[in-house]
């Protein structure tokens, strides 16, 4: 991979990745080529640059670096982003840290979302955590959000979790989704769960929905599942709600 590096007046402006080999064009602007640079020594230089604050005159590199470091060929760079979303940094430094971790990071950056996941304090950051576990590639993230939709302290990330189980996991988040909808205690996890339902692939999602609608002891989420089967558009919804009409 090739780092790009963009100044004006001495100030970096731009930065991002480019696939090593690819062809590049400066469009006439003086171009420097480095060479020698040490992997770990380059990781070291965007990491820094990644936590710059805010207000300062780089800003706009800071979200290129992180890209780059999630790209970054080292194990050095896992290292890097963990210490970015450590407590000790801004809150967005964090969450756009643990994103790259989930996406790019592989089983790497699943252990290091593990870890997050059980000293984060912020029900919030824990809400986009299960998202990040929901586009990291290590089969171990299922497992995870299965963990977090069952047990987390916070409504919100209990439903957080579902919602991502549906989108990921298919089949095999259908059964958690069902027991969330049946026992866990909050009416708000209980009706995203339903909502969930209706992420699934339609040959899963729509026979639960159906069944949920027939024969949940609560109205209110029995309601729920009808109105989503409507929204499905799919014929076997279509003739069960032509069913209920005429009962």
């Amino acid at each position: 991979m090739y780092v790009l590096l963009r100044l004006d007046h001495g100030v970096i402006g731009k930065i991002r990745p480019a696939n090593a080999g690819c062809r590049l064009n400066a469009s006439g602007i003086a171009f420097t080529w480095l060479t020698g640079v040490r992997p770990d020594d380059s990781v070291a230089f965007l990491a820094k640059l990644a936590a710059r604050p805010e207000d300062s005159l780089d800003k706009r590199a800071a979200e290129g670096a992180l890209v780059t470091l999630a790209m970054h060929a080292s194990p050095a760079a896992t290292t890097a982003l963990a210490s970015l979303s450590e407590p000790s940094n801004p809150a967005r430094l964090r969450e756009k840290s643990a994103f790259w971790l989930g996406a790019e990071r592989g089983h790497e950056g699943f252990r290091v979302l593990q870890g997050l996941l059980i000293k984060e304090q912020d029900p919030k950051l824990r809400e986009k955590l299960a998202f990040d576990l929901s586009i990291n590639s290590d089969p171990a993230a299922i497992e995870e959000l299965l963990k977090m939709a069952h047990s987390d302290a916070s409504p919100e990330v209990r439903g957080q979790a579902i919602f991502w189980l549906a989108q990921k996991a298919g089949k095999k988040a259908g059964a958690s989704i069902i027991d969330a909808i049946e026992n866990d205690s909050d009416m708000q996890v209980k009706r995203k769960a339903v909502f969930a339902l209706s992420q699934l692939p339609k040959d899963e999602g729509i026979p639960k929905l159906m069944h949920v609608a027939d024969s949940n002891s609560n109205p209110a989420i029995r309601k729920e599942a009808i109105f989503w089967l409507g929204q499905s558009k799919d014929p076997r919804a279509l003739e069960y709600l032509e069913a209920i009409l005429k009962r």
